[in-house]
């Protein structure tokens, strides 16, 4: 299977989860997925965000290796779909020591964004929430950008948003 071919024949669940368990537990093809995720042209890129999401659900591991990359690439113009679901996957890692200051310093932006959409926020504030278990002075700052959202924010962030006030304030 051509992963690229695949990607750009068809945007779809369905498609993500074939092209997913094509890749299996395969380093190689994973690292072609990894190389299309970070491609220029922003159709192959978005498209390999979706199986990205639907491999590491399955082979978490596969990950581990490419967390710099994915932290890194996050500062670049990149689509909607990376940034979502390069985060969603950040909440699930104990992100690594040399990367703490970086990927908490990019949540907090996408937090702090008014254009950022409410997933990835609510994605950005979790990674931060799990970094405030290793650098507890974050927590103020946390506490208070949630709180300044609440009022305005969506079911959906006010529900996990009261959640993490509860854990950090423990």
């Amino acid at each position: 299977m051509n992963i690229k071919n695949e990607l750009l024949r068809e945007h779809s669940k369905p498609q993500a989860d074939k092209i997913a368990a094509y890749i299996g537990y395969d380093l190689e093809r994973f690292q072609e997925l990894i190389e299309l995720l970070l491609d220029s042209e922003y159709r192959v890129s978005q498209r390999a965000a979706m199986v990205l999401s639907h491999s590491v659900d399955r082979h978490p591991q596969l990950l581990t290796p490419h967390i710099e990359r994915l932290v890194k690439n996050l500062r670049n113009n990149v689509h909607v779909a990376v940034v979502r679901n390069t985060v969603r996957l950040l909440q699930f890692i104990d992100v690594p020591e040399n990367l703490i200051g970086e990927t908490a310093d990019i949540c907090f932006k996408l937090m702090e964004s008014s254009d950022t959409p409410i997933a990835v926020k609510v994605f950005s504030m979790t990674v931060i929430a799990n970094i405030c278990e290793k650098e507890p002075d974050l927590k103020n700052e946390l506490a208070l950008l949630i709180e300044d959202q609440m009022p305005y924010g969506s079911a959906g962030f006010r529900n996990r948003g009261a959640k993490i006030l509860n854990k950090i304030r423990c």
